[in-house]
């Protein structure tokens, strides 16, 4: 899938992110024969995390969820490449690649994500499942779930991280194991959910949507522990460090997560949870040929929270600079959202709005426009399907 013979720029994306599946759309409605666009993938189903919690609580297929990255990259005329990077030589110019040769780059744009950071609780590698990347994450929950259903399957279910993403899927996990419990007559009180936080749940929420969201935890029966700094994970359960001890035979864990570590094998410049120190052009601070989006990325003038919202809006800054790189021009300047839009669901068709210091809002009719947001940004990927 090559765009022309001896192309005069080579025009490398690595990574199928929220950002970078844009920029193929990009490119197939308005190519530019002056370059070769090579894709580098380590996966060719790349999810969208707006739908994880809906998918984990049965409301979505797995294939509404997930944009097909071959088929983006066939309709750009992109070469694509199956293998993970692990290594960047930015003398040469040179990418390098896991099973594969190096491939050399004019323009290089990261959109690879975040991996968890789980190096300071023990035992959470071996006995936690963690929802980042998402991908890992879908592939070990079904035989979970499956298990569940089982009499000698697990019953206590514990979700450490009070933000968004672990309260999202507290809600979620409740909603599919209520489910579980319904289809075999496992009774009411057969699972037990529990939401662990470190500190007070959705810290960067508005007080009224944390009152929601509590009342809504509450009423669904999964229980709440604030203050609980995990310490370390086994098979009976999780370890807090003051030594509290909850029981649990599955943790997941939806706390803090990091940039991926090859990228500390490089010298690009990094923040110190290893995220690529880029200007607000979207390019990396020392180099102008390589550009870097979403989670695995932070302005460092404007740094935002690791949301996909914001990888989302990146897409038309770095199309347009991507284009500027190669023909020539000034730079577009990427203004990210200080007051940004939280929908949160909460396991049924319901979901809790928030936005800024004051506005917060619940509803069905909340989870419907949630579900139309979503819904309209996947469309734009899955035409033809």
């Amino acid at each position: 899938m090559v765009a022309a013979a001896d192309p005069a720029h080579e025009l490398v994306l690595v990574g199928g992110g929220h950002t970078h599946v844009q920029i193929l759309t990009d490119f197939a409605a308005r190519p530019m024969p002056s370059c070769r666009l090579t894709l580098v993938t380590d996966r060719l189903l790349t999810p969208y995390s707006g739908m994880l919690p809906g998918h984990v609580a049965g409301l979505y297929r797995h294939e509404e969820m997930h944009i097909d990255l071959a088929r983006l990259a066939q309709a750009a005329r992109a070469r694509l490449i199956h293998a993970p990077a692990e290594g960047l030589d930015r003398r040469e110019k040179l990418v390098c690649l896991e099973g594969a040769p190096p491939l050399p780059y004019d323009t290089l744009s990261l959109d690879i994500g975040i991996t968890p950071d789980l190096g300071a609780i023990a035992g959470a590698e071996r006995h936690g499942l963690a929802v980042k990347p998402i991908g890992s994450f879908l592939h070990r929950l079904e035989p979970l779930l499956a298990s569940a259903a089982q009499p000698d399957g697990p019953r206590r279910f514990a979700v450490v991280g009070g933000g968004a993403a672990g309260i999202e899927i507290a809600f979620a996990l409740n909603a599919r194991l209520h489910g579980i419990a319904e289809a075999h007559r496992l009774g009411a009180g057969a699972f037990a959910v529990t939401l662990v936080s470190g500190e007070e749940i959705a810290p960067s929420l508005n007080e009224g949507a944390r009152r929601r969201i509590l009342a809504h935890l509450a009423g669904k029966g999964i229980a709440v522990i604030s203050g609980f700094r995990v310490a370390g994970i086994d098979p009976a359960g999780i370890r807090a460090q003051d030594g509290r001890v909850l029981a649990a035979e599955a943790v997941l864990i939806a706390t803090a997560a990091r940039a991926p570590s090859w990228l500390g094998r490089t010298d690009l410049p990094l923040a110190p949870d290893g995220s690529v120190r880029t200007r607000r052009t979207l390019q990396v601070l020392d180099d102008e040929a390589v550009f870097a989006v979403g989670d695995c990325a932070v302005v460092t003038a404007d740094p935002r929270p690791k949301a996909g919202v914001f990888a989302v809006r990146q897409g038309p800054t770095l199309a347009a600079n991507l284009r500027t790189r190669l023909r020539g021009g000034a730079m577009r300047e990427h203004a990210a959202q200080r007051a940004y839009l939280t929908l949160l669901m909460t396991g049924g068709r319901h979901a809790i709005a928030a936005r800024g210091r004051w506005f917060s809002l619940e509803g069905r009719l909340v989870w419907h426009w949630k579900d139309l947001i979503d819904r309209r940004f996947m469309a734009r990927f899955s035409a033809g399907r």
